[in-house]
């Protein structure tokens, strides 16, 4: 192989390949396992960093999987290593998975620091996972591929389709205006998840699997695979033969993890209708790899960058398993092929220009031409004002158009118990015109920043019929969420954001061409407010919530612990070996 490097540079030489003391302890327990010296000399160490568990249905395939990665690596020549990480099951993990994001992160970075491995396979999928294990492996250095999880099978109930999270808000929504039985509602409970994998809508999930491929981390087309089809696992051992290859050539996330390839995934995940949530990862993600990346950059992007994925919950019909037949990921980039930077590479060592040569699109339906797009501009928008001096973001093709230029009155609630409990209220005072409010939702406010941000309609308009209406907070949404939803309100109100100052009555206007939100009051009124403003009480007072509080960066930032962003500090030094 060409380049190939002299096996005592590997890192697990220093482990198991000299003549002392301590080498000679690491084979022995080695030994002890049933290794013998034929399993690792003069062969990399591949680790498997697994985030299954018995309660993240997204990844109850991945048991089989890794046996597929490791059949990969052992037939290109490697050891592999399994090494079980943090799971972040998002239907169950509370407060909100976003609050262990950044511990997966650190988790994910010292497996590989601290253990004889020379490169790594990312297993992940579930939404969290996939940025806090790139987090982790760029921070670690080694070379590393990304095994996404792959969607689940579409939904059925009573021959209609059905797609996570979007289809389960829309149909909670009939049932508290008595359009469907309790017994309808069961039904659908039945039929909603009905394979392995995660959301089947442009959620979350497939947003960050396609972001991480499109940034180069993982082969071309896997991101699309449905976790239950038999290409997925040959995906998986693909990988494990090909992360055996980048050892040997030292293809190390730096050489992938540049400018223009962050850019190449914020274009398609613009085109992809993707979620607003990848924006907060994105930017976490390119300061823990030293690039420059802002919310400017991301809305520049999206001004050029239309969506042309027609998948739910930006699109009306249709999801991953129609996109994976229609061309999937690499379909979009072939449509994207004028404006993608052709140069990054990715581990497979291929170049974008090559990839997006080789994507053809089978459906133009599913995977519209650029001059017929879902929307005309890209997935998110950055709105910017007094009520969000730092940036706050939206996902317009998802909303009703008409809210795209508003102005309206403000209903503020201070807690998600408090507006849940009050949203039901058949005597509520509030219009469709009217913008609900939700603070102390952020970063430390949540904790966690949990995804709230799609609030319920009142059900005095749901009865009536509404189905969207404006909604701002400095929460999250989940990507398979849809509505006028204004999200990520930074500063949050927590700290004493601009959020914290707003009552019930204000009028707010927004306007999403202009990329404007602005609080219809006073700069005089509002100092007085501020003067008046009180800061609440900890979350925490001990344990892994009280550190992320200490050092949670606001969500323009990437709400990673400003310890951990690389472009403010060194990189920890490989541990010595004594």
């Amino acid at each position: 192989m060409t380049g190939r490097r002299d096996p005592k540079t590997l890192r697990s030489y220093r482990w198991l390949g000299v003549d002392d003391l301590r080498a000679f302890g690491h084979r022995s327990r080695m030994r002890q396992m049933g290794f013998d010296a034929q399993d690792w000399d003069q062969k990399p160490v591949i680790a498997i960093i697994n985030t299954w568990s018995e309660i993240n249905p997204c990844h109850s395939h991945f048991p089989e999987r890794v046996k597929w990665i490791r059949k990969g690596i052992e037939q290109a020549g490697g050891l592999p290593i399994e090494l079980p990480a943090l799971s972040l099951s998002e239907p169950f993990v509370k407060p909100t998975t976003m609050l262990y994001r950044n511990l997966l992160a650190m988790e994910c970075e010292e497996l590989i620091r601290s253990h004889p491995i020379d490169g790594v396979v990312l297993l992940g999928g579930c939404d969290k996972t996939t940025p806090a294990l790139i987090m982790g492996g760029v921070s670690a250095g080694l070379p590393m591929i990304y095994v996404p999880a792959g969607p689940m099978l579409r939904g059925n109930w009573r021959g209609q389709t059905l797609g996570s999270g979007s289809d389960t808000w829309k149909y909670w929504d009939d049932r508290r205006a008595g359009v469907i039985t309790d017994r309808d509602w069961a039904e659908i409970e039945n039929g909603i998840a009905r394979s392995p994998g995660h959301c089947m809508t442009m959620g979350t999930a497939s947003t960050m699997t396609a972001f991480a491929e499109a940034l180069g981390l993982s082969l071309p087309g896997a991101s699309s695979i449905p976790a239950a089809d038999a290409n997925h696992a040959r995906m998986a051992s693909q990988s494990g033969r090909r992360i055996v290859e980048m050892v040997w050539e030292d293809v190390t996330p730096d050489k992938i993890m540049t400018k223009a390839a962050f850019e190449n995934a914020l274009m398609v995940q613009m085109a992809i209708g993707g979620s607003t949530n990848a924006i907060v990862h994105a930017l976490a993600m390119a300061r823990r790899a030293n690039v420059d990346m802002t919310l400017d950059d991301i809305d520049a992007i999206s001004r050029k960058v239309p969506v042309i994925a027609n998948i739910r919950p930006s699109g009306k019909t249709y999801l991953m398993e129609d996109f994976y037949y229609a061309g999937g990921i690499m379909g979009v980039y072939s449509r994207l092929s004028g404006v993608l930077h052709p140069e990054p590479v990715n581990v497979g060592g291929e170049t974008m220009g090559e990839i997006a040569a080789r994507g053809g699109v089978y459906e133009d339906d599913v995977i519209r031409p650029l001059d017929n797009p879902v929307y005309k501009e890209g997935a998110t928008v950055v709105l910017r004002g007094n009520l969000a001096p730092d940036g706050c973001v939206m996902k317009p093709a998802a909303s009703e158009q008409r809210f795209l230029k508003h102005t309206g009155r403000a209903l503020v609630f201070d807690s998600y118990p408090e507006m849940k409990k009050e949203i039901e209220r058949d005597d509520l005072d509030v219009t469709v015109d009217d913008i609900i409010i939700l603070r102390n939702a952020g970063p430390q406010g949540g904790p966690g920043m949990p995804e709230w941000g799609m609030l319920p309609i009142p059900k005095k308009l749901v009865k009536q019929g509404v189905r969207d209406m404006l909604r701002i907070s400095d929460a999250r949404m989940s990507g398979t969420s849809y509505g006028a939803c204004i999200l990520h309100v930074a500063p949050e109100a927590y700290i004493g954001g601009p959020l914290a100052l707003v009552r019930t009555g204000d009028t707010i206007s927004i306007d999403v061409s202009e990329r404007t939100i602005h609080l219809n009051v006073s700069d005089d009124e509002l100092a007085s407010r501020r003067a008046e403003w009180k800061a609440p009480p900890p979350r925490y007072e001990r344990g892994f919530g009280w550190l992320s509080a200490g050092h949670i960066t606001q969500a323009d930032k990437g709400c990673d612990f400003d310890f951990l962003e690389t472009q403010f500090g060194k990189a920890v030094p490989e541990p010595d070996i004594y």
